[in-house]
């Protein structure tokens, strides 16, 4: 399995094992992995490569002790840029953004440190969030005289509600550990997040891609229809996947009482 060679990445570090699962490391470190016009243009690219590179599984890491500490605000200042040449930038990150939600492929991000601003509007675009007790989360965007533009009005406000988004926005509150996972901003709170969504990586890894592709595209889809057509689009992408072949052994070692049973520990 290999990537465009016309793929070229500064800002993020990409690497695939065995199994189709590739570790997507940012990799500013010393900007707190802050998002630059550059890196938003290498999401882009690498988020449309990766699906058609057969990758089954994306564990989204950071080098360094932070996650992602949001917009790059020195590139911003530096630009001093029109409205119409931000707004044409927020547009990329949607761009980037919608590509990890929707592409059909499991993201699952390793947090640590920092989660703040458009590191959260990131993470939240994964389809599985794992914090570690460093991890602490903040949308600091009052404070610094900013709007959200990366998409949290739509993912961070689905994750804890319009009332919590608002507090954060206002106050700077600022959300860790089991009250952080309690809101809905992580699914899992470990000792050591990489391990842990490496582990999860795997599971998902050995699921068939097809079903991968609906659990992580046909759900945001369906969230954005009337209940009425989610229904039947539900119908249509359960018609597809639960008639396929890659399947069929499956079902067969559940007639046959051989498959594993669905039990709490």
């Amino acid at each position: 399995m290999r990537f465009p060679d016309s793929l070229k990445l500064e800002n993020l570090a990409v690497t695939v094992d065995d199994d189709a699962i590739a570790t997507v490391a940012l990799n500013r470190p010393d900007k707190r992995n802050a998002l630059d016009s550059a890196t938003v243009e290498e999401l882009v690219s690498l988020f449309t490569a990766l699906p058609r590179a057969g990758v089954k599984v994306v564990v989204l890491r950071a080098e360094g002790p932070h996650f992602c500490a949001g917009l790059d605000l020195v590139e911003h200042f530096k630009e001093d840029r029109e409205p119409a040449d931000f707004m044409h930038l927020c547009l990329r990150w949607h761009e980037a953004f919608n590509k990890m939600e929707y592409g059909g492929v499991p993201v699952i991000a390793a947090l640590r440190g920092a989660v703040v601003g458009g590191g959260l509007e990131l993470a939240s675009a994964a389809h599985i969030r794992v914090a570690d007790a460093s991890t602490y989360f903040a949308l600091p965007e009052g404070q610094r005289g900013l709007f959200t533009g990366g998409g949290a009005t739509i993912r961070v406000a689905d994750l804890v509600g319009k009332a919590r988004m608002i507090d954060m926005m206002l106050t700077g509150r600022i959300y860790k550990g089991e009250e952080a996972v309690s809101v809905g901003l992580a699914q899992y709170l470990v000792e050591d997040s990489e391990a842990k969504a490496m582990e999860l990586a795997r599971i998902a890894a050995g699921h068939p891609p097809l079903t991968n592709f609906a659990i992580c595209s046909a759900i945001s889809h369906m969230q954005n229809m009337s209940a009425l057509d989610a229904a039947y689009a539900e119908a249509v992408v359960a018609g597809v996947v639960n008639t396929q072949k890659a399947a069929r052994g499956r079902l067969e070692a559940f007639a046959n009482k051989t498959a594993a049973r669905v039990r709490p520990e």
